[in-house]
């Protein structure tokens, strides 16, 4: 099973992005497959942005995974 988790653009380099993932869980991604700019939605899969998603999408399920977290602890 493959998983993709929605991230939040911070900042952009060249065909690099830093990316939040909720609760201060930053990563630098490889954003060569999608448009983005900072502000921008991202869905991310192995370091990679494959999906630029609108925000209330990605916080919706930024919210679930959350839940989900929350529930294993």
């Amino acid at each position: 099973m493959c998983l993709a988790i929605p991230a939040h653009v911070l900042s952009v380099s060249g065909d690099k992005a830093q990316v939040d993932f909720g609760q201060n869980v930053l990563r630098e991604v490889n954003i060569s497959l999608v448009d983005v700019k900072v502000g921008d939605y991202v869905l991310v899969h192995a370091g990679y942005a494959i999906q630029k998603l609108d925000e209330k999408d990605a916080l919706e399920t930024l919210s679930l995974w959350k839940e989900i977290l929350e529930t294993e602890n």
